[in-house]
């Protein structure tokens, strides 16, 4: 038995914070040109980019509201706010209580905006405090940084603890509507957000949205099973079984990260010694893990259902090489890494086992982004 707390470890100097959160922004953006790589390599659809997308632009958002909250860390604001607590051996990203939190958070940000000084207001202040007393104003900047915290809340459209499931219509096949169902959530015992994306079989008489008996069991019944820890067999059937008139074709699972940073990060393995040879520049000295699974119906069955019906159910692809389908529950596997040139140029010159089959994509400070 270990003790999760001790891996987790707040960010207390200010310019250590700071540098954290860009460090993310970066790794965010350089995320969404890595989905536009594997659509244009047809990994994934338009559809499915346009999904994961979404959910990395609100992790984008997240971040950006993180940052703010914690803007002024480490400095005397005239109150104890406590720090960022980040995941340093997992998963290189903030525990799951921070987005608890935030979560908590957004359902008041009305209500703290209200009572506090316009943006306008604080900076007059500011800059008085400058000119008149010539002293820092860290209290007012933290003030602000609070206030500008909120306006992010209210903005919207965030990567929360939980995202819950919603449905996107992609035609029908014969009398069958197809939907695409996705969700995603911060899995809290790794500290990562896991995105999902289900392809259905739609027979039932009112269109699944639109069903007000279906559509909320389905929510609850998907969010109940968004555990890491799951395999996507199990989930597929489980669902299978429980929906009669609802049929899962093709299940999908993004795990974005782990995060390794030889600069915040304690993970062991090849990835750290690498990082730490590479010696990159501040802002180049990281890889971030995403791996891929996929799970998708070969064939379907008809199961009695009482004495005069029958209903179907799918019968799963596993993987057939090694016996690793029994082992993954998932028909495809793919491990890949996003990494900066220097951390890439070490990782190939020493060529650590057990990176042979992952991919590696490699970005530049331009933005251009290489597949090897």
């Amino acid at each position: 038995m270990t003790d999760a707390a001790r891996d987790h470890v707040g960010l207390t100097d200010t310019f250590a914070s700071r540098r954290y959160f860009r460090k993310f922004e970066v790794i965010t953006v350089h995320l969404l040109r890595v989905a536009a790589n594997m659509q244009a390599e047809g990994a994934i659809s338009k559809e499915e980019v346009k999904i994961v997308s979404r959910y990395l632009s609100g992790l984008l958002y997240t971040f950006r509201a993180l940052s703010m909250k914690y803007l002024l860390v480490g400095r005397d604001t005239g109150r104890f706010f406590g720090s960022l607590a980040m995941d340093r051996r997992d998963s290189g990203f903030p525990v799951a209580a921070e987005l608890m939190t935030m979560a908590n958070d957004a359902q008041q940000a009305r209500r703290h905006l209200e009572n506090m000084p316009s943006e306008a207001q604080v900076k007059h202040d500011m800059v008085r405090q400058i000119i008149g007393e010539q002293q820092v104003p860290t209290r007012l900047q933290f003030a602000l940084s609070q206030r500008l915290y909120y306006e992010e809340l209210m903005k919207g459209e965030l990567f929360w603890a939980r995202n819950d499931p919603e449905s996107l219509w992609m035609g029908n096949t014969d009398d069958r509507r197809r939907f695409m169902l996705h969700w995603a959530v911060y899995d809290s015992q790794i500290n990562l957000p896991v995105i999902y994306l289900m392809e259905v079989e739609d027979s039932g008489k009112i269109a699944l949205p639109k069903d007000e008996r279906r559509w909320p069991e389905v929510q609850a019944h998907l969010m109940a099973q968004a555990l890491g820890g799951l395999k996507l067999v199990t989930i597929a059937k489980g669902f299978d079984q429980d929906f009669d008139d609802l049929h899962p074709k093709r299940l999908k699972r993004f795990h974005v990260g782990p995060m390794y940073s030889s600069a915040y990060t304690e993970q062991s393995g090849p990835l750290r010694q690498v990082l730490e040879d590479a010696g990159a520049s501040e802002g180049q000295d990281w890889a971030l893990a995403w791996t891929t699974e996929e799970l998708e119906s070969e064939d379907v069955v008809e199961e009695r259902a009482g004495w005069f019906s029958t209903v179907e159910r799918e019968v799963f692809a596993l993987d057939p090489f090694g016996g690793r389908g029994a082992e993954t529950g998932a028909t495809h596997t793919q491990r890949s890494i996003i990494l900066p040139q220097r951390p890439f140029q070490v990782l190939a010159e020493q060529d650590p086992p057990g990176f042979g089959d992952v991919r590696k994509f490699v970005v530049s400070t331009s933005g251009q982004v290489l597949r090897y």
